[in-house]
């Protein structure tokens, strides 16, 4: 994936999403930048173009999915990954869910936290053995890339990185995400991922 090869290739990404609606197939717009000599920021532009190149061409017809069926009916069992999270999450007719809170300072000087929003999340949902993730972390400006790398690495699926506020401190920026394998190696994924953002995990929202 071209967004593995621009990180590899020492570029940071520092936004993903869409411009429009109903376009076919679907457009995405990654946003870019790094610090280096030209040659060096030149050659990491390039391989990510070539990377596009190339699966363009090993697949002119963009796929639909992510290919694998998931099975029709929830059965996460809850335990092992509230071990490997070190918290209690939600379960729901064989879903769990995990959330972890994060602060930040407003404007007005008050306190924004999990309440409001600011906070990490993992949903899985199918079985142990064949589950999916999807969810949503909170980093800081300065923990994105390691966070977005150690997502790659466990080959976890970016889908969006963006801003949820304006005028907040520290900056808070939000990336969802979209895996799919056994629900507990998904869950150690994450896990990693929020020790790459020096999270402090607290209690899990009730």
């Amino acid at each position: 994936m071209y967004f593995s090869v621009a990180l590899d290739a020492g570029l940071e990404v520092t936004a993903l999403h869409n411009h429009f609606f109903f376009d076919e197939p679907k457009v995405y717009f990654m946003h870019i930048g790094g610090e280096g000599s030209v040659q060096q920021l030149a050659t990491g532009v390039r391989a990510a173009l070539d990377k596009v190149k190339e699966i363009r061409a090993a697949n002119p017809e963009p796929a639909k999915s992510f290919g694998g069926l998931i099975p029709s009916e929830n059965s996460i069992t809850a335990k092992p990954l509230e071990d490997v999270f070190g918290v209690r999450g939600q379960s729901n007719h064989g879903t769990f869910k995990a959330v972890f809170g994060r602060q930040t300072k407003m404007e007005c000087g008050c306190d924004v936290g999990k309440e409001m929003g600011v906070n990490t999340w993992a949903a899985f949902a199918g079985t142990d053995d064949n589950a999916l993730v999807d969810g949503d972390l909170v980093v800081h400006e300065d923990e994105l890339q390691s966070v977005l790398k150690s997502l790659r690495k466990a080959r976890i699926n970016i889908v969006a990185i963006h801003h949820h506020m304006v005028g907040e401190s520290p900056r808070m920026i939000f990336l969802h995400y979209w895996g799919r394998g056994p629900a507990r190696e998904l869950a150690n994924a994450v896990q990693t991922a929020l020790k790459a953002a020096k999270t402090t995990i607290g209690k899990a929202q009730p």
